[in-house]
């Protein structure tokens, strides 16, 4: 089993910056991509950013593009969430998840979430 740990939220201000990380251990040769979601209260969880763990093809939600930024380091099993002109909108908390399928866009591991919170 990958588990997975995010650290990086807090509280920023209206158009401040944020960054996330979240670090992999475990079995990691099976992932093939990660992404970043994110499910604000009363609000179904949302996709907001993927990247291939070989390739680092990335891939945003429209909201957020042009604002984020995703990336990885496979030397630390480590994927990176940038977050520029932040957004009250933007407030949520944000999951990290391995996806071990090439075709099914379906992701198998879960982190336990960090919050963010942009104030207005």
């Amino acid at each position: 089993q990958v588990q997975l740990v995010e650290s990086g939220g807090g509280l920023v201000q209206t158009g401040g910056s944020l960054g996330l990380s979240c670090v992999a251990s475990g079995p990691t040769f099976s992932l093939y991509a990660m992404g970043w979601f994110r499910q604000a209260p009363g609000k179904e969880r949302e996709f907001v950013a993927a990247i291939t763990w070989s390739a680092g093809s990335t891939v945003y939600a429209d909201s957020v593009k042009g604002r984020f930024t995703i990336s990885r380091d496979n030397a630390k099993n480590t994927m990176y969430l940038q977050m520029n002109s932040l957004k009250p909108e933007d407030t949520a908390v944000y999951y990290c998840a391995g996806r071990r399928s090439t075709i099914k866009v379906l992701y198998d591991y879960w982190g336990q979430g960090t919050q963010v919170t942009v104030s207005s």
